[in-house]
């Protein structure tokens, strides 16, 4: 297989897990990232002949044209990422998460394949009890939220592109990250035992990093049948609210203590559930259960502790 592939951002969170996968899967790849964490994630697999890295910003056009010009297909995924991070710097977070995805996609062929992460956060506050599917209404109430959604409608203009609104990551990764929700629990369950929620009735969906990388692969081994479209990306079985979250976590460290805010809010004011029904019509499932994530993060925890590993 020698398809070549540009992932952008391919250093982070996702990128780390993905590209070794990419990588093992025959392709090519080429890795944009600025490194902005001092990572060194993709280490392991710098032995492969297979993969270029490249030290720069995906805003940069300058840098990125001549790349695009040498692939097959790109997967942006350098971002801003997560609420707080955009409200944290508002600039960067338009500029990145969506003016450098709209010059992209001004600069490729009509051959060249885009598989996008979005994520599901865009659907805001659903309706209580009723999935949302890829046709419901789009009303993010975040910053993260509008641009993702603003940066896949415009790749939805072009026909050679396909879109995965991802529910909430968890799991761990060698560019780990503790402000993902599914993490932060486990990561206070296991130092501090003990969590404070705030609204713990809030919903929403989750999703295993490495069925990330499996669903991307997944969108590049049936792209033809699959572009044009965008796929809500989830556990199917976890639909889950704060509380539900943190009872799950609780079956394995019986001595998490989950205490209920009476006043004050989330600021994160997200709350429906998700039908992932027509990513799975394609043949798509799920590999890794929040149970195993759970396991997973208990021991990954043994080696990672602190605030370093956030998205600030």
């Amino acid at each position: 297989m020698n398809m070549r592939i540009l992932v952008t951002g391919g250093a982070g969170y996702l990128g780390s897990i993905l590209v070794p996968e990419l990588l093992a899967a025959g392709y090519q790849v080429t890795v944009l990232d600025n490194f902005h964490f001092k990572q060194v994630s993709l280490a392991q697999v710098c032995w492969n002949p297979a993969l270029s890295l490249v030290r720069g910003d995906a805003r940069d056009m300058t840098l990125v044209k001549p790349l695009l010009a040498e692939v097959d297909a790109v997967i942006p995924l350098a971002a801003v990422v997560g609420a707080p991070a955009c409200a944290a710097d508002i600039i960067a977070a338009k500029t990145l998460n969506l003016d450098a995805v709209r010059e992209t996609l001004t600069l490729l062929s009509p051959d060249q394949r885009v598989l996008m992460p979005i994520t599901n956060s865009g659907y805001g506050i659903g309706r209580p009890g009723q999935a949302c599917d890829e046709t419901s209404p789009l009303r993010p109430i975040s910053l993260y939220g509008r641009t993702k959604v603003e940066a896949e409608a415009a790749a939805l203009e072009r026909e050679n592109t396909l879109t995965f609104r991802l529910a909430t990551v968890f799991g761990m990764s060698p560019r780990m990250r503790l402000d993902l929700l599914v993490n932060d629990f486990v990561h206070r369950a296991v130092y501090d035992r003990s969590v404070v929620l705030f609204e713990p009735h809030f919903k929403r969906n989750y999703l295993h990093v490495h069925d990330v990388a499996r669903v991307f692969l997944h969108g590049l081994t049936h792209f033809d049948g699959m572009r044009g479209w965008p796929y809500n990306a989830g556990l199917s079985d976890a639909n889950l609210s704060k509380m539900d979250l943190c009872q799950t976590i609780k079956r394995h460290l019986p001595d998490f203590h989950i205490l209920e805010a009476p006043l004050g809010e989330d600021p994160d004011k997200r709350d429906y559930i998700v039908s992932n029904a027509r990513l799975e019509a394609t043949g798509f499932r799920c590999a890794h259960s929040l149970d195993d994530g759970i396991v997973e993060l208990i021991k990954g925890f043994q080696m990672v502790r602190g605030a370093t590993y956030n998205n600030l």
